[in-house]
């Protein structure tokens, strides 16, 4: 089927973050609701949110690799969004969950890895 072991790969991880993105939801949704404040719940839902959004991001830089197999900016981009997804996501879900508000530090790191990354889409799709 697909071959670009660098498509798979994405792919795979895409499909594996979107079901993530769903348990998460879903956890928040139901067992975080009697326990956390509502303001730290829409804390979740951010992260919950923002996962989703850049899995479908992750989706669409796939078949971008696709089409464009050697893009190294394409391929980075790729990278930046599941490492950036990652820190932004999950150290909001950590924060709710633990209670540690000093995780909030770290998520702007994560937002800064998005940004990057999408610029980098942005550049991959001007230049060519």
């Amino acid at each position: 089927m697909i071959e670009n072991k660098n498509v798979k790969k994405f792919l795979a991880i895409a499909s594996f973050m979107m079901a993530l993105a769903i348990a998460l939801g879903a956890f928040g949704a139901h067992g975080l609701k009697s326990i956390v404040e509502p303001a730290m719940l829409k804390v979740y839902h951010t992260g919950v949110e923002y996962q989703f959004y850049n899995t479908l991001g992750l989706f669409a830089t796939s078949f971008m690799i696709y089409l464009k197999p050697n893009s190294k900016k394409l391929i980075l981009a790729s990278w930046l969004i599941l490492i950036g997804m990652i820190i932004f996501s999950f150290s909001l879900y950590l924060l709710v969950v633990l209670n540690m508000p000093i995780l909030g530090a770290i998520t702007p790191i994560g937002g800064t890895l998005l940004i990057i990354a999408w610029i980098l889409i942005a550049l991959s799709i001007y230049k060519n």
